[in-house]
């Protein structure tokens, strides 16, 4: 509970580089994220380049932290044709699995939305090099924190109906 009641929106970042292996316990983290019958339709970019992730900075309004970032995830899937309603939501326990498991390993993460806006995606699907049946769903600048927030209770009791509305 206490990594989840922790974990916090950062985007500010110190210049101390991630090491491989805590990548590697982040994506291990993220494909452990439950998926509709199992399909795991994730695909994860790592991009440590400063020029990708500077392209990546300038892709939205709401990027520019991943310049100040050592590196971004960015979350794909590779929609399956026999079910393919559910990958969102499959992309979405990933991402979320991963921003968890950076603040258990003392790192700072944000989520930036890049799924279901088209331009968002396809400038995405550009900056990747990817193939039109890839679609970018979020990215994930990670770095050492370089600010910490104080955690946030966001429970509201008036947001929960028992057995009815």
């Amino acid at each position: 509970m206490d990594l989840i009641m922790t974990r916090r929106s950062i985007r500010q970042y110190t210049d101390r580089p991630v090491p491989e292996e805590l990548v590697t316990q982040l994506l291990r983290a993220a494909m452990a994220a439950p998926s509709a019958k199992n399909q795991q339709p994730w695909h994860f970019v790592v991009v440590r380049d400063r020029g990708l992730l500077e392209a990546i900075a300038q892709s939205t309004p709401y990027s520019g932290m991943t310049r100040g970032a050592q590196l971004a995830v960015v979350i794909c899937a590779a929609p399956d044709e026999r079910d393919p309603g559910y990958w969102p939501q499959d992309c979405s326990a990933a991402t979320e699995n991963l921003l968890i498991a950076a603040n258990s390993l003392g790192l700072g993460a944000v989520w930036l939305g890049y799924y279901p806006l088209p331009e968002r995606v396809e400038r995405m699907r550009e900056i990747l090099g990817a193939p039109e049946s890839i679609v970018p769903f979020s990215v994930v600048p990670i770095g050492y924190p370089a600010e910490h927030p104080a955690p946030a209770d966001r429970y509201d009791a008036q947001r929960v109906h028992l057995d009815r509305w």
